[in-house]
């Protein structure tokens, strides 16, 4: 049954408000409600997406989202009882021109120092021997970390979602949030499909349509849903279980291994904003293209599955972890533009800092609010794929 109040109620059962809860049940923070649209937790964006787990940003913040979240990622089974199927397969960043041979290298300067020490740029020759089937014409060299890898966002989202009912906080799915009520520049009631609950605070984890549950509070949020897609292929055995996740920066193309074949996406640079999941046929067969002239093996395997999930894009792609100004006790954990399932915990975790105790002490996110958009302070993070 929908309770008639709470002291927080989280929007969206995805990763970001799974972790949320957890961690503000933890803390002792009274009466958490999550509500989900969805029958199910994780069928949006977060049950969508090829669970790409790394270290390696442009941006000092996004390396220590990372720190703490991939810590937590790993001892995920001790912490929470359930596997989050961490695979430390290593990310492999093909460079293909000097501009991008620069700022990598920059980038692992700044991971070495502040302790992911195990970044480290790569030659031609040393990614030869790494990722011997590549074909590696064009690549003037790359990066890799061994402790990026892949991991489960819905056993992730599943354990935190455990744990946060088993502090206490409640779980509505198939509860569709149709409007925010506010008096004296203050929340006062969330409204639902199957009631309204009263509370004073509110946390946005709606993801791509974050700016949809912005609006119902007369709160402008600069993030769209863009489509990305990828395709499984079906057994590639000559591709090692333990191969890295292989990107091309320069086009955005990856694959890593996803059961006995290969996982395939890229970024489509002329999709428009929207939240549909129908494949794109002709961008398919574009990626497709391209899959075959990096990994040539691909010849020799057959498409088995295909998906369309949606990022949930900033104008800088970073995402915005704050407080509205303009509406206190409203709160924004969204925007990540494709980097957010693994920055889960470390989100969830300074939230709550943010909501109980004022400013987040983990980490500092002070410039992830809302307003650097309207006042030109984007921060850029440039290793978005």
């Amino acid at each position: 049954m929908l309770p008639k109040t709470a002291d927080i109620v989280i929007i969206g059962g995805g990763c970001m408000g799974a972790a949320t809860a957890h961690y503000l049940a933890a803390r002792g923070a009274g009466k958490v409600l999550l509500l989900e649209r969805e029958k199910f937790l994780a069928m949006g964006s977060t049950g969508r997406n090829a669970g790409g787990v790394r270290y390696q940003f442009s941006t000092e913040v996004n390396v220590r989202l990372s720190q703490f979240s991939l810590a937590v990622i790993a001892r995920f089974e001790e912490l929470f009882g359930i596997s989050a199927a961490y695979r430390p397969i290593g990310y492999l960043f093909l460079l293909t021109t000097p501009h991008a041979v620069t700022a990598f290298q920059a980038n692992v300067a700044m991971q070495n120092r502040l302790g992911v020490t195990d970044a480290r740029y790569l030659t031609p020759s040393e990614i030869a021997a790494l990722a011997p089937r590549v074909n590696l014409e064009g690549v003037l060299g790359g990066t890799f970390c061994p402790r990026d890898g892949l991991a489960d966002p819905n056993s992730v989202t599943q354990g935190f979602a455990k744990s946060a009912r088993a502090h206490g906080a409640q779980i509505e799915t198939e509860t569709t949030v149709t409007g925010i009520k506010t008096a004296g520049g203050r929340i006062v009631a969330v409204v639902t499909d199957r009631g309204e609950v009263a509370t004073h605070t509110v946390v946005n984890c709606a993801g791509p349509w974050a700016a949809q549950i912005g609006a119902l509070a007369g709160i402008a949020i600069p993030i769209a849903p863009v489509r990305r897609q990828f395709f499984t292929t079906d057994a590639l055995p000559q591709i090692p279980h333990d191969h890295p996740m292989t990107i091309e920066f320069a086009t955005t193309l990856y694959f890593h291994p996803e059961g006995a074949g290969l996982l395939v996406g890229m970024s489509n640079a002329d999709e428009t904003p929207g939240d549909t999941y129908a494949i794109d046929e002709e961008f398919h067969l574009t990626t497709l293209e391209r899959a075959l002239y990096r990994l040539p093996l691909i010849e020799n395997a057959r498409v088995a599955s295909q998906t369309a999930g949606l990022y949930e894009v900033t104008p800088d792609a970073e995402p915005i972890l704050a407080q509205a100004r303009a509406l206190p006790g409203f709160y924004i954990a969204a925007g990540f533009s494709g980097h957010g399932f693994q920055h889960a915990p470390a989100t969830g975790k300074v939230m709550s800092e943010l909501i109980l105790d004022g400013k987040a002490t983990t980490i500092d996110i002070a410039m992830l609010d809302l307003e650097r958009f309207a006042e030109g302070r984007l921060i850029q993070e440039g290793n978005v794929v």
